[in-house]
């Protein structure tokens, strides 16, 4: 009795969910597109290989599986797949542990904030989009 506060409304938790998880992949996924050669020299810079390539991954997953999950298509595999994605940025874009104070700092949040969310995707992934969403279930 005490766990079912919510229960009749965990449809729209689940929307809601799904939006705020991808209020920041779809934001910044418009801008790495609307500024894409600026995005793939920046890709370039951190010595990622393939830079323009690189860039186009950073796009399809931000902004292109963002809203493929905010509309809940394919919610369960693509979020397992942002998941990964999104820990691999975490390894490959915020090495606090090679870094000095006080870069050092924002950093480290920046790689806990993107493991936090990799938290949120795995359990978005077992639960489902819920029924507001393409893939109603």
């Amino acid at each position: 009795m005490r766990y079912t506060l919510l229960e009749g409304r965990k449809d729209g938790m689940l929307l809601l969910a799904r939006i705020l998880l991808m209020i920041l992949f779809v934001i910044f996924g418009w801008s790495k597109l609307t500024g894409f050669s600026g995005t793939a020299s920046y890709m370039a810079s951190t010595g990622l290989p393939l830079p323009t390539l690189s860039a186009a991954i950073a796009v399809i997953m931000e902004f292109v599986v963002g809203m493929a999950i905010v509309i809940g298509f394919y919610t369960r595999p693509l979020a397992l797949v942002l998941g990964f994605y999104t820990l691999a940025a975490a390894i490959i874009g915020h090495q606090f542990w090679n870094m000095d104070d006080p870069e050092r700092i924002g950093a480290m949040i920046n790689f806990y904030k993107n493991v936090s969310i990799a938290g949120g995707l795995l359990l978005l992934c077992i639960t489902g989009p819920g029924k507001y969403s393409l893939d109603r279930k």
